[in-house]
């Protein structure tokens, strides 16, 4: 058993308490382990260290899985060691096996909250009121304080975008480091960025729709109108619009249709319109 303030061992008993009700205020690592288990002793210095280095942000709870039975059922624990990280009651991510200490804190990172995270909330708040430039400023001032919070990076990004700041933007989220370039969000806000800069300028989105109907042809107004249409929430009138400059011109501006349609998916994400309408570019392609 660790001396650590910070680690600690649970059980069925009380695990509501220490467990669900604690991480109300802080997020708990719960490990279930088992004393036959070999890689549960691997792991559990490497657990104990962070919660030593995060000094009362994280808390970690150790569950003897063996004498516990019921409660690794539960939560669905099927081999060891298994870890849940548990935020506000319930379990927000975990990882199974011995894992590098750096993974673990990448993992955690996610979750713990930081002293930026605080000035995010401040820039919410004053964005929701109105006051934009108090929110770029809060913003800004936290990725100063803390430059490794790159959640402060999306929100920042987010901020200009809706500001008309695409170009800003674009380069900011261009600047993660690598290992963020697959990230859901940072991929939503590029492709806002796509089309945002696809309609810069342009007039208002009845005026497009008759400009389009008035000259069928002019393909850079249709590229504007499809991109209004998607910011707009109008996905599937922006995706057909696509869809028309690929049918006319397959290679208008750099694939304009191709591109803008991935954009669509990305700001669409799982939702059931991606497949039929990634079906018709793909026959359109093919």
């Amino acid at each position: 058993m660790s001396d650590s303030p910070y680690v600690f061992d649970v059980t069925a008993a009380d695990f509501a308490e220490r467990v669900l009700q604690r991480s109300q205020q802080v997020p708990v690592l719960v490990d279930f382990w088992a004393d036959w288990c070999g890689p549960c002793r691997m792991l559990a210095p490497v657990l104990d260290n962070l919660a030593n280095a995060y000094g009362g942000k994280l808390l970690v709870a150790k569950v003897n899985s063996d004498v516990e039975q019921a409660l690794a059922n539960q939560y669905g624990v099927r081999s060891l060691p298994t870890v849940k990280l548990f935020v506000g009651g319930a379990v927000v991510d975990e990882f199974m096996g011995v894992q590098p200490e750096s993974a673990i804190r990448e993992l955690l990172e996610r979750h713990i909250p930081r002293e930026s995270d605080a000035l995010r909330e401040q820039a919410r708040t004053q964005a929701d009121a109105g006051d934009v430039d108090a929110a770029l400023a809060l913003l800004r001032r936290a990725r100063e304080d803390d430059p490794d919070n790159h959640r402060v990076d999306l929100d920042l990004a987010d901020l200009l975008i809706r500001q008309g700041q695409t170009a800003e933007a674009e380069q900011q989220l261009r600047a993660l480091p690598a290992k963020y370039a697959e990230d859901a969000d940072v991929k939503r806000l590029l492709a806002t960025c796509q089309l945002a800069a696809q309609q810069a300028d342009a007039p208002p989105l009845d005026e497009l729709r008759a400009r389009v109907t008035a000259q069928p042809d002019d393909l850079d107004t249709r590229e504007q109108l499809a991109a209004a249409c998607i910011l707009a929430g109008e996905y599937e009138a922006g995706m057909d619009e696509y869809l028309d400059i690929m049918r006319r011109d397959r290679q208008h501006n750099d694939e304009a249709g191709r591109r803008g349609l991935l954009a669509a998916f990305e700001l669409l994400g799982n939702d059931e319109r991606v497949t039929p309408y990634r079906r018709k570019m793909f026959n359109l392609m093919h």
